[in-house]
């Protein structure tokens, strides 16, 4: 048997070896790019996603398509980071699952700026502080985040990407065990997914509600009596035990996050457009901005609407769409709408969620 191990470890050190190389050769071929570029952008999300897309149809196995996407998301951050570091703000503190899909996204190797608030994000990068950020705007079971509904409307900023971040809700704290625990922390939608589990483990405790679930974490290092509702990032920062896994409610509960930066991402081959609409409240008039992406065969994946601050009972309607805003499909049927409009702003276009 120790015959058999050192000859299959000997030939992993080999692949190992053959691999670091590997990487080092891309590596120094990302170099030459980013001199053809010439100061142009580091980041360009379509051709990240392409990457990714083109390795996880060649992946044969063993390895997950998670890991894959992982492996190579972390490759092309280091790689880029040779070129210059990207500056990514997210809707903070350390340990928020903002954060984890900030990391999903972008990899390690760049630098992270937790911000206090969404409003805080979209400031930061319109004045150039930060490259991209990265801000929740839609969860499967609670909703829309209202507030990220309401800044795109009024930025400068464009979507280049979104994240597609499955949430795994666990409880945190100090010890072992849920004896003890008079106190749970975590963020309001965290504590209503994980509503049900709490009520059949810890109905005595009291349940509070903080700003963020990295607010919580932090909270529940400094009390042996408390625990949070966090994800596993948080656990981390914070040194805490994981104590109960997976407690939420939905087991596909999700959230998806938007990438945010000065301009949006060029056609990957997978694209949505996200747009913003408003038109006179007259009959049919909903009927009669739809109609052009139908007769189109432009796919609507989300239809969301939101009250205009400044007047009675008129509502402004975001949109996404399958397509990139150059595709002649997608250029035509904006051209169709905009007639009917009273305001219509793309809020940018960029590529699919490789991997949700």
């Amino acid at each position: 048997m120790d015959a058999e191990l050192n000859r299959l470890r000997g030939e992993i050190d080999a692949i190992d070896d053959r691999l670091l190389a590997l990487m080092n050769e891309r590596a120094r071929l990302a170099q030459a790019v980013g001199r053809v570029k010439n100061g142009q952008t580091t980041y360009r999300p379509e051709r990240e996603a392409q990457v990714v897309r083109r390795m996880l149809a060649a992946n044969t196995g063993p390895l997950p398509a998670e890991a894959v996407e992982r492996l190579y998301r972390e490759l092309m951050s280091a790689c880029r980071a040779l070129e210059e570091p990207l500056t990514v703000a997210y809707l903070g503190p350390e340990g928020t699952f903002s954060e984890a899909a900030a990391l999903k996204q972008f990899g390690h190797a760049v630098r992270t700026l937790p911000m206090s608030s969404i409003d805080e994000v979209f400031r930061v990068i319109e004045r150039g502080e930060a490259h991209c950020g990265v801000v929740p705007v839609e969860n499967s079971t609670e909703g829309a985040v209202n507030r990220t509904l309401d800044l795109l409307l009024v930025s400068p900023l464009m979507i280049c990407g979104e994240v597609m971040l499955r949430i795994r809700q666990h409880l945190l704290r100090k010890g072992e065990g849920l004896e003890g625990i008079r106190v749970v922390y975590s963020h309001a939608q965290s504590l209503a997914q994980c509503h049900d589990w709490l009520n059949g483990h810890l109905p005595q405790a009291q349940r509070i509600r903080v700003t963020s679930n990295g607010e919580a974490a932090r909270m529940a290092a400094e009390d042996a009596t408390a625990a949070a509702v966090a994800g596993e990032i948080a656990a981390e920062r914070y040194g805490l035990t994981i104590v109960a896994r997976d407690i939420e409610d939905d087991p596909n509960n999700t959230t998806r996050f938007l990438v945010l930066a000065r301009e949006d991402a060029a056609p990957s081959g997978q694209d949505k457009t996200s747009l913003v609409l408003s038109t006179k409240n007259k009959p049919g008039t909903l009927l009669t901005l739809l109609t052009p992406f139908a007769r189109n065969g432009i796919s609507l994946t989300k239809l969301e609407s939101r009250p205009v601050r400044n007047g009675l009972w008129e509502y402004v309607f975001y949109l996404d769409i399958e397509g990139h805003r150059r595709d002649e499909a997608v250029r035509r049927t904006l051209q169709e709408v905009e007639p009917h409009t009273t305001l219509l702003k793309v809020l940018g276009s960029y590529p699919m969620a490789v991997n949700p």
